[in-house]
């Protein structure tokens, strides 16, 4: 097969004086050029395919609190830095770079399959040291470098090991972008292949075998070309005593670049929060933000290699766009508060989740595309201004990326750690404008020092942009506060065309894992996390929150140790502390800005738990202090959030479930939320089977009311008892407990009666109803698929109305006699009232 090398139509001149290294080139024909593309695609398909199963599995082990995500991500993009930096010093130039590449890649798959079976063992070292404080946050960051660092270091040594196929000319710059272009191309494709089919569909392991295949494939065709084509190195003792000359001023370029990584990053993180407010936290939602993110990078790429190549000095249009982005973030800050939360659309329109996909694809484009576009132009831009001929372009692009990469964990760790939670949305998207401008700055600065004869006209153009990005900055506004409180129902409330519109603002405050706000309606009051309704003083809210609590406690005969998964409003926590029993109350949530805050607005309602002497607040991811905690318990109520919101699921799985069991003292009592509103069919019985599938004698209680409701509480024991009706009205009467009636009595249960009323059925009753639902487990997280797909689902009744029609009186499990035992006996057989 011939072979013609890339030549260049025009050499960017060299600096006076500087010494041309001569280096072999590369035989490069045009229709291998192709194929190259066609291997960095796959990829960057398997890369994003094992980012997302790699992060899951982790988060199981070392939580998923905003930190435990900051050391996992700085673990990932650290290992892709070390990657690209390292390799062109560690490899050798004789090796055939398409050989050296193929074996990245099936390294990168091996890896992949190591980690679907390593990381459950790491994890159970992991428990057996973890511990809190200083310590504790090394040992999660050492389990994140372990697990993450060997892939993700061939993974970063994969693009510049295949850019040394190509030359440091204008020509072989641009394929060098176009390279990488489809490396992101192939990352759109995996992201949207393990969001909508792979984790959806299937599970982590079947994901991780589908991307370990691609890079089986993407090796074995590296392998194959490498196999028939010839690669003529320099040698490599020549390399090393003439080194090849630096571009003037690549420092800068090296600094622009990675303040352009770390705008990027910083406004994914800040994008991401205030779009999953407005379109809702579900997988999908973080499936087609990314998607659209990575679309923009892959789109600026491509122009950007194309403008690389055909321009004699690629910092100009560098420093362009990174000027430029200050007006693309400025787009992006208007769109999230002045058009997205007042777009016209009510997702309740429809039920079908493709109408709605298609609705948050159509708003994310529009919205973020076109400063994606330009962080993706950047990186050939930047490639084009650092290069000279005859330099390693391994090393070239090696060093590039590491620079933005760097950046990127920067960026990410910065604004999702200390900026959101200290200044806000508001003004991180502030500095992102400012820092943009930086960008361009000193991606301009070297020219300025080397015409000084233009000084002035960019000196000028640069006080014009100053100019200008002050007034963007400036006209950057507040998300409206009633988009973090209502979320994607936003729209009719804005508008007036609901009675929540009504509503005044308490509190809004943006914390490091959710924003909040707590308003006033009336004589009512709601608490609301990152778009979604948790908590309220209305009657049906208030009677859940304190069934969450009371029903558990009244079950067990004596609770001295309790565990409230969730702070929320306080009151499921708070309905502990009357009991004179009760000698701890341990309450785990992952929020610090929500305690205070609900103390200082239902501390009525919460009994200001807060500031009870039992009370002890864990600021930590719930799974991951059950794993860890050695602590056993009598009472665990967990009060999670909604099934469909992205990584609650690990709240609801079968492993959870048994973590939940396994810390539970002798005759404990478990209790678990499970809402029937914004859920289908298909998601309940997931529900119920899981915790049926752990608990075979669970029973479920009703929160409704006069056939007004719409959530359920499950409650199990690992050995249940009969409950008698008899011995809870005596106890109830007990002086010692007339805080526990009172506080019964605020949400209508005024008797044993009235509580043991709401049974709705148990698991045995139910058999028929679940038989054959596959359950959700930690490796497939079906549930949140499943509650994605039925957010819009408007089916809660008559699920419960399904749900009722196995019930019958459970003669085992409720005993007594007199006139309460005949109450609840012909509650439970009443038919119940049509909806």
């Amino acid at each position: 097969m011939s072979k013609r090398p890339l030549k260049a139509r025009r050499e960017p001149a060299e600096p006076p004086g500087a010494e041309v290294v001569p280096v072999a080139s590369p035989e490069v024909s045009r229709s291998s050029l192709p194929w190259l593309l066609l291997l960095l695609a796959g990829s960057g398909c398997a890369a994003l395919i094992y980012e997302i199963v790699w992060f899951q599995l982790l988060q199981l082990v070392i939580g998923a609190s905003a930190v435990s995500l900051g050391l996992l991500l700085a673990a990932y993009m650290g290992g892709l830095c070390l990657g690209s930096a390292l390799l062109p010093r560690w490899i050798s130039k004789r090796q055939h770079p398409l050989r050296i590449y193929a074996f990245l890649e099936l390294g990168i798959g091996a890896f992949g399959i190591v980690a679907l079976f390593g990381v459950p063992l790491i994890g159970r070292l992991y428990v057996l040291g973890a511990t809190t404080g200083l310590f504790g946050l090394v040992l999660r960051g050492a389990v994140a470098a372990v697990c993450l660092l060997p892939p993700t270091i061939l993974m970063g040594g994969s693009l510049p090991a295949i850019s040394r196929w190509l030359e440091t000319t204008p020509k072989g710059i641009s394929w060098m972008g176009l390279l990488y272009s489809a490396n992101v191309a192939g990352a759109v494709f995996g992201c949207l292949l393990a969001g909508f089919y792979l984790l959806r569909v299937h599970d982590m392991a079947f994901a991780t075998y589908a991307a370990a295949a691609v890079n089986l494939a993407v090796g074995l065709l590296a392998l194959a070309l490498a196999g028939r084509s010839r690669h003529t190195p320099a040698l490599e003792t020549e390399d090393r005593a003439r080194p090849a000359p630096r571009a003037t001023g690549a420092a800068f370029i090296y600094a622009a670049i990675a303040i352009s990584g770390l705008t990027a990053l910083g406004a994914e993180v800040v994008w991401t929060r205030l779009l999953s407010l407005l379109l809702g936290a579900t997988v999908y939602t973080f499936s087609i933000i990314l998607a659209v993110f990575l679309i923009g990078l892959w789109a600026g790429s491509s122009v950007g290699s194309w403008i690389a190549g055909r321009v004699s000095d690629a910092r100009l249009p560098l420093a362009a766009c990174q000027i430029l982005l200050a007006l693309a973030i400025a787009w992006t800050a208007f769109s999230l508060a002045y058009l997205l939360p007042y777009w016209p659309v009510d997702p309740w329109l429809s039920t079908n989740p493709i109408f709605n996909f298609d609705l948050d694809v159509t708003r994310c484009l529009r919205t973020i595309l076109p400063a994606t576009f330009l962080w993706g132009a950047s990186f050939p831009l930047a490639l084009a201004a650092a290069a000279r001929r005859g330099e390693d372009p391994a090393q070239l692009t090696g060093e590039v990326y590491a620079a933005n990469t760097a950046g990127s964990i920067a960026g990410a760790l910065l604004f999702s750690l200390i900026f959101i939670p200290s200044i806000g949305t508001r003004a991180s998207q502030q500095w992102l404008i400012w820092l943009a401008l930086a960008g361009g700055a000193l991606a301009v600065a070297p020219v300025l020092v080397e015409l000084p004869r233009v000084t002035y006209k960019y000196a000028g153009a640069l006080a014009g942009a100053l100019a200008v990005t002050g007034v963007l900055a400036w006209t950057v506004a507040e998300v409206p506060w009633q988009a973090i409180a209502y979320g994607r129902r936003v729209t009719p409330i804005l508008r007036g065309l609901s009675l929540s519109a009504e509503a005044q603002p308490l509190f809004v405050g943006e914390g490091i894992n959710s924003s909040v706000v707590i308003t006033d309606r009336g004589d009512q009051r709601f608490f609301y996390v990152s778009g979604k309704s948790e908590a309220s003083t209305g009657i049906l809210d208030m009677r859940l929150q304190r069934l969450m609590g009371h029903l558990p406690a009244l079950v067990h005969s004596a609770p001295h140790s309790v565990l409230v998964v969730g702070f929320g409003a306080g009151v499921t926590a708070g309905s502990f502390v009357p009991y004179p029993e009760v000698q701890s109350i341990n309450i785990c949530e992952l929020e610090p800005i929500i305690p205070p805050a609900s103390d200082q607005y239902f501390g009525k309602e919460n009994n200001h738990v807060l500031r009870d002497g039992r009370t002890r607040i864990i600021y930590d991811d719930a799974r991951h202090y059950i794993l860890t905690a050695p602590d056993k318990f009598d009472v665990i109520t967990t009060d999670p959030i909604h099934p469909w919101v992205k990584g609650t699921s690990t709240l609801y799985s079968k492993e959870y479930y048994e973590l939940v069991k396994a810390h539970l003292n002798p005759g404990g009592v478990v209790a678990q939320w499970l809402p029937l509103y914004e859920s289908d069919l298909e998601t309940v019985k997931t529900e119920l089977a899981t915790f049926f599938s752990v608990f075979p004698k669970g029973t479920v209680w009703s929160n409704y009311l006069d056939g007004d409701g719409y959530d359920l509480v499950l409650l199990a024991q690992p050995d249940p008892r009969p409950i008698n009706v008899d011995a809870l009205r005596q106890r109830l009467e007990q002086p010692a407990y007339a805080a526990v009636t009172a506080s019964l009595a605020d949400a209508r249960f005024n008797s044993a009666a009235d509580l043991l009323a709401t049974y709705a059925g148990r698991a045995s009753d139910l058999q028929p109803f679940i038989a054959g639902v596959e359950t959700s487990s930690d490796l497939n997280m079906r549930l949140q698929y499943l509650a994605g797909i039925g957010l819009n689902s408007v089916l809660g009744p008559q699920v419960y109305r399904e749900i009722l029609s196995y019930r019958r009186f459970p003669q085992d499990l409720l005993i007594g006699t007199g006139s309460e035992f005949d109450a609840i006996q012909e509650a439970i057989g009443r038919p119940h009232r049509s909806f």
